[in-house]
């Protein structure tokens, strides 16, 4: 049992992880296409389309960080030390994203400050997400189990193009998603920057690919060895990237977004294959950074509960918030 609760751990906190980038990305997604709305209009419709439901998906984002706290102490000892700088930006720029939501359409006078703040919130809290990933590929200077390295190791180069990776990446969930809940010019909109948008989420893919054969050891080795079984993923990624473009020629209304999900599933999937086992790059596994058994199991017990009821909550919001979003209506 010792041996298996980990990787149970690390299978609800994967799932806790994905569910977050999926959920919460395209409505960050909105924010960072903000900007490039059509008009004013199209504004309120972007953010009704998400308004009921954005605070729900960040739940998915407390249980990952709880259950990291609880179950793998040791990443919290070295990732907040590496991370702290990318982590508060983060959170602050969840924070202002979403203030922005009640405060934009509570104030008239000073409403271009709200716009503002939901974009460059979205936008600052989507590039801290894909850096912290791309630190995460790079690794930690780590000995003895004890952060060694600068508060700004996290930011390098490689990094930074992680982190404008994810704001295409999640743009493109925004405009899919845009797709399927709007209609008329706003729909138009969303279907003419789609196709830009997954090329610029292409080119980002491709560049990583071949770089990060070069700042992490392991990942390279990684590859070389299992060719065979690594690549299928990126060859899924690939497919749902060409089912998203046919989908969108052909105006579908819901393959969009589902292909632009598949698209993330795959390449985290490829992330995970790429670092398995290991949890602390370059070197420390699930196990070397699991707490112990006791404690895993009471955590496992009340999760156990937990995460159906966050299911359950989460697809009856959708349900209910279900179907088009029409220009001057809106949740408030």
């Amino acid at each position: 049992m010792d041996l298996y609760l980990p990787l149970i751990w690390a299978g609800i906190i994967g799932f806790g992880v994905i569910m977050y980038v999926l959920m919460d990305g395209f409505d960050l997604g909105l924010g960072i296409l903000y900007p490039f709305a059509p008009d004013d209009e199209a504004r309120d419709v972007m953010m009704n389309s998400v308004a009921p439901v954005w605070d729900g998906n960040e739940t998915w984002l407390v249980l990952g960080g709880a259950g990291l706290l609880g179950a793998f102490p040791l990443v919290y000892s070295v990732f907040l030390p590496a991370l702290y700088i990318g982590v508060f930006l983060m959170l602050a720029g969840l924070i202002f994203r979403g203030i922005s939501f009640e405060f934009r359409f509570k104030s008239s006078k000073n409403r271009h400050w709200w716009n503002r703040a939901f974009c460059w919130g979205s936008a600052v809290a989507t590039f801290a997400q894909g850096a912290v990933v791309g630190a995460y590929i790079q690794g930690f200077a780590v000995e003895d189990f004890v952060y060694v390295g600068s508060a700004f190791d996290w930011l390098t180069p490689f990094t930074v193009l992680t982190g404008l990776g994810l704001m295409a990446g999640y743009a493109l969930l925004g405009a899919t998603w845009l797709i399927l809940k709007s209609e008329d010019y706003v729909q138009a909109w969303a279907y003419r920057i789609t196709p830009k948008l997954l090329l610029a989420v292409l080119i980002v893919f491709a560049i990583v690919s071949l770089w990060t054969p070069l700042v992490s050891l392991p990942v390279r080795e990684r590859w070389l060895n299992q060719i065979h079984l690594i690549w299928i993923l990126p060859i899924l990624a690939f497919v749902c990237a060409g089912m998203l473009y046919r989908s969108v020629k052909r105006q579908q209304e819901k393959l969009p977004f589902v292909m632009a999900l598949g698209l993330f599933i795959f390449t985290y999937l490829g992330l995970i294959a790429s670092k398995w086992p290991v949890i602390v790059p370059p070197d420390y596994t699930i196990w070397d950074a699991s707490s112990a058994p006791e404690s895993q199991l009471f955590l496992l017990i009340g999760v156990v509960f937990i995460i159906p009821i966050v299911l359950a909550y989460t697809a009856w919001t959708y349900w209910v918030f279900r179907g088009k979003v029409k220009v001057g209506e809106g949740y408030h």
